[in-house]
């Protein structure tokens, strides 16, 4: 198995960790978003590691013929110049449970919607998050979660499903389901601002605030926002189990 791997991020440095420990022959090369732990530990092992700089650059840089791509938490959308290079495709680490919540801001979604939640490995096509499903793993949730604990747990648990299912991927061997793009949901990145302001004279369900408010509480990022008196307010919340 010859391997070519995107990686960002937490996850895309855990997948890499993973793959360096126990299929370092597998990795002919490792493509990130700029010189960042990936890259130096990639860099360190002697294998070959580049920046993401386009398609073609990427291209340029294989240097034997590619059986599998891995896109590990890659913040870019792939065109068809790389996703034909592969014999059996590029693989995605998507953290919803597909088709509900394609595209983007997946744990804000899942609460406002209350829609099934978990994480998904799927086939890459020219879609955006709409390729055949080859393994999922479903996330409960209760009242206490947020969109930042919803984040925690898709990263956890996208991880985990990669780690059981590589081995039967690196064989070019596995089945994959065709997901039913005309149900579930998708969202762009612009939605979730819109979404997450609250007008202070307009009549919401307790529960529906409730979802909104916890969708957007998430340490270090922007929360809900509303105006009054010329004056813009942030707003999140802390829901705790008291029986």
């Amino acid at each position: 198995m010859k391997l070519i791997i995107l990686a960002d991020k937490v996850v895309g440095l855990h997948i890499t960790q993973f793959l360096l420990k126990e299929y370092p022959e597998d990795l002919s090369l490792v493509v990130t978003t700029q010189e960042n732990e990936i890259y130096y530990l990639v860099k360190n092992q002697g294998i070959p590691v580049t920046i993401f700089d386009s398609e073609e650059g990427v291209k340029s840089r294989l240097t034997e013929i590619i059986d599998l791509g891995v896109m590990a938490w890659w913040p870019k959308i792939l065109k068809t110049l790389l996703l034909e290079i592969p014999i059996h495709g590029f693989i995605n680490t998507h953290p919803s449970l597909l088709p509900y919540n394609r595209g983007k801001h997946y744990n804000f979604w899942a609460l406002v919607e209350q829609a099934p939640f978990g994480v998904t490995l799927h086939r890459v096509d020219s879609g955006v998050d709409t390729g055949d499903i080859v393994a999922q793993k479903k996330i409960p949730y209760d009242w206490c979660d947020t969109g930042g604990t919803l984040y925690i747990k898709a990263q956890e648990a996208i991880e985990s499903l990669f780690y059981q299912t590589y081995p039967m991927l690196r064989t070019g061997i596995f089945d994959s389901t065709r997901q039913k793009t005309d149900g579930g949901s998708f969202h762009h990145s612009y939605e979730m601002d819109q979404a997450s302001f609250i007008d202070l004279d307009q009549i919401y369900r307790g529960r529906d605030l409730i979802n909104l408010l916890r969708a957007r509480t998430f340490e270090g990022y922007p929360a809900c926002t509303f105006k009054d008196s010329g004056n813009h307010y942030e707003i999140s919340v802390k829901i705790r189990k008291v029986s």
